[in-house]
Formats: structure tokens, C-alpha cells, sequence
């Protein structure tokens, strides 16, 4: 039996860079596709509550669903086909996401998601600073799901791939980059809470930490990023220096 992939994004599902993802997973396996009906970048993690989700069917194996990647990901393993996918490939991502930003990139949502369902994931994004070209990002992905399909991945670990505008020099284990802490507000609009007015959350700081290993770095030389990343946010480091010492010690 061919192994099922599941393809998703935060994108919409009628982004360029879903139709290539699909593409160069086909070449592997059986893949179907759930998506988000509509342009859910920056959605994180977040699952719809307190409303019903609405599928609508638009290619055989392709549906679209009225909610967010993270919806997308349940719908595909529990309620549309007849097998849960042994693969989940998210993306290709129009735009970065690397460092901190991957806490919004609902991208990397869908792929964290899958990981706690306990299915191996990928999730692959494109730097769109350039003229876009879906070659490079197509191959990796296509190379990474290979090699994860015949080898697995490490428990609750998913990779996040990320590819540079233009001929890629190479490829790099990475870590997740952090930008530096910045003052400087990434809301437009008037001071104060003033009715009618509307405000704009622009991109945040452009200053990152000097980090050889990080992602970004990766990315300003030219090279493809693969950080693997873990559900798991506790500061295990922190948590041995408070057992010693508890926040909450008279």
C-alpha cells in the first residue's frame, strides 16, 4: 500500500505554493490535500471553537475547509479519509518562517499538530523576497519526506524547512533563531484607542541575534534551513533551578 501524505498549508488552498507541494509529493505516495478555504497566515496555532466547520470537496482528494490550518490537520486525520496519513507535508509557504516567527506561522501549526497527533511532519516555506521559483523548494521537500518516510523521525520532533530566494548553496542542520528585543512598536495608527480608527500590525524588528547556527543565518548565506523542532515549550533547564528554588517560596 502506497503511504498517504497529507498535504495542508496556512496559505488558502488556491496558493500557488500548495499546488507544488502536492506535486512533488505525488512522486511518493497517495496524497490528499485539506487546506484552508482562505488566507490564514499568521493563525498559529489556534483551533476554531464554537462554530461549525464548513468542507466543501474541490478536487477529488482536495478539500477546502472554512477554518484554520490546525482545523485542517484534525479534519484530515479523523473525518475525511478512510486511513490517517503516515506523512504530513505543510506548505510550500510563501514567505519565510524562521526564529521566533514560527510561533505565528500557522504553517508550522499544521506540522505541529500532526506531530502531537503522533504522525511524522514537515513543514517548508520559501523566501518570496525574490523572484519566486518553486524548483528548489519542490526538490528539498520531496528529498526530506523520502527520508522521513523510510527512516521516521525522533518522538514529538518535526522539521522546519525553510529555502532561500534563488539556487540554494546547500543545506544546513539549524536552530531556531531569536530576534533581538526591540522598543520600537509594530502597530500603525494614532496613539490612544480612537473609535473608527483603523491599525495596522506591520512586520516586527528586522534585528535579529548574531547566531552562526540559526536559521536565519542559514538563509542570509544562501543555504536551505532544517531546524527540527518539539512541542514540548517547557525550560527543562529553569525547571531544575526553580525545583530548588519555587517562585512561590516565603
Amino acid at each position: 500500500m502506497s503511504p498517504r501524505i497529507l498535504v495542508s498549508n496556512d496559505d488558502g488552498i488556491e496558493a500557488e505554493g500548495i499546488a507544488a507541494l502536492a506535486r512533488a509529493m505525488a512522486t511518493l505516495g497517495d496524497v490528499v490535500v485539506v487546506a484552508p478555504a482562505h488566507n490564514h497566515s499568521g493563525a498559529g496555532h489556534s483551533l476554531t471553537l464554537g462554530r461549525p466547520l464548513r468542507v466543501a470537496s474541490v478536487a477529488p482528494g482536495w478539500f477546502a475547509v472554512e477554518g484554520t490550518p490546525t482545523d485542517c490537520v484534525n479534519l484530515g486525520f479523523f473525518k475525511l479519509f478512510d486511513r490517517l496519513p503516515d506523512l504530513v507535508v505543510s506548505g510550500i509557504n510563501a514567505g519565510l518562517n524562521i526564529g521566533d516567527d514560527v510561533t505565528y506561522s500557522g504553517t508550522v501549526a499544521a506540522a505541529l499538530e500532526a506531530t502531537l497527533l503522533g504522525r511524522p511532519a514537515i513543514a517548508v516555506s520559501m523566501d518570496r523576497s525574490g523572484a519566486m521559483s518553486w524548483a528548489a523548494a519542490e526538490d528539498i521537500a520531496r528529498r526530506i519526506a523520502a527520508r522521513v518516510l523510510e527512516k521516521g523521525l525522533p518522538p514529538d520532533t518535526l522539521l522546519n524547512v525553510n529555502v532561500p530566494a534563488g539556487e540554494p548553496r546547500g543545506i544546513r542542520l539549524t536552530r531556531q533563531g531569536r530576534r533581538d528585543v526591540t522598543p520600537v512598536s509594530p502597530v500603525a495608527g494614532p496613539p490612544g484607542p480612537v473609535e473608527g480608527v483603523e491599525f495596522w500590525i506591520s512586520d516586527l524588528s528586522p534585528e535579529w541575534r548574531e547566531d552562526p547556527l540559526s536559521d536565519r543565518t542559514a538563509i542570509i548565506e544562501g543555504f536551505i534551513s532544517v531546524t527540527p523542532l518539539h512541542p514540548d515549550l517547557t525550560h527543562h533547564a529553569s525547571w531544575k533551578r526553580l525545583l530548588q528554588d519555587p517562585p512561590w517560596k516565603e
